[in-house]
């Protein structure tokens, strides 16, 4: 499509940016997407047996960065960031790097109460030896500073704008800003290794987690996406598309949506999941994609996580 028609279709404006969620066409909202939060189909799914404490698994320690500013990819920005360190096995020295996860929207990958209870995952894996040690970076969205309230409409824009944008910029802080400061705070060293380092994501976390890797894929070898955001937002929509165009990148995707997720006016989750799949299908990629009965939250990737983990670490 030629530039003059996409700009006379008004398809680069952002619903969210013009639109209370409440706005209705043809008698629907986006304000739908609460009905997918919680839904019917999720009742069956609950935390993997590896989301629990398992008596004789050592801990590994979880540090709090609160109020922690960028300087260079969202200024006048803060955020809460989390680390966490596995006990390391017997005979592995702790100059030894780690592997690597990052979690967007970290502090509900995080809760030790959620749906997906990185940590006690971790914790359990590392001590079968069915993953490496690997520490995990658990990243919330910026504020801005002159933002009281994390859920107001100001904070949930700089989410999008973070999360939804197509291009490298997050990639570009992760790799430039966020683990340089837990790495040289913590003492710890990172593997190089892109096969090494996993992205996840929840929603438009799972299609940033996606598009961090597109860009990075020397950075990020390996992504989690959980009901990723791949609609007509900022641009993910078009992913499918790209995949199939362009040579196909080294990175191993684990996607995961269902039958109740989102369908808003932006677009169908459980549809473009679908797509998306259908792309990474047709080009080749290492890819699985799980679609259950739930809706737009972690319950069925929680319930997955152990085995997504395995399964990205396999080879």
């Amino acid at each position: 499509m030629d530039i003059e028609s996409y700009l006379g279709l008004g398809l680069e404006k952002i619903w969210a940016d013009d639109h209370a969620q409440s706005d209705a066409v043809n008698g629907r909202s986006n304000a739908e997407i609460l009905d997918s939060l919680a839904t019917s189909g999720d009742v069956h799914y609950h935390p993997c047996p590896e989301a629990f404490v398992v008596d004789g698994v050592p801990s590994g320690t979880v540090s709090r960065h609160k109020q922690w500013r960028s300087i260079a990819a969202y200024p006048d920005t803060e955020r809460t960031l989390s680390v966490y360190l596995p006990a390391l096995p017997d005979g592995v020295s702790s100059a030894e790097p780690l592997a690597l996860l990052v979690c967007n929207d970290g502090d509900g990958y995080l809760s030790r109460n959620g749906s997906v209870r990185v940590t006690h995952v971790l914790d359990n894996l590392i001590h079968t030896g069915a993953i490496p040690p690997m520490a995990a970076v658990f990243v919330m969205p910026g504020v801005p500073a002159s933002e009281s309230d994390p859920r107001s409409p100001v904070a949930a824009a700089q989410r999008s704008m973070e999360y939804d944008s197509c291009n490298g910029r997050y990639l570009g802080f992760l790799q430039d800003e966020v683990l340089p400061f837990i790495a040289q705070t913590h003492a710890v060293k990172f593997a190089e290794d892109p096969a090494q380092r996993a992205i996840c994501g929840i929603s438009s976390g799972g299609s940033c987690a996606f598009t961090a890797a597109w860009f990075g894929p020397h950075v990020f070898g390996r992504v989690i996406s959980h009901c990723g955001s791949f609609t007509h937002i900022r641009g993910a929509n078009h992913y499918p598309y790209l995949i199939r165009r362009e040579p196909r990148k080294p990175i191993k995707v684990f996607i995961q949506s269902g039958r109740m997720d989102a369908d808003i006016i932006t677009g169908s989750w459980a549809l473009a999941n679908q797509t998306m799949a259908a792309a990474l299908e047709f080009a080749g990629y290492d890819y699985r994609f799980e679609f259950g009965e739930g809706g737009h939250n972690l319950r069925h990737g929680g319930a997955l996580f152990a085995e997504t983990l395995r399964w990205l670490w396999a080879d």
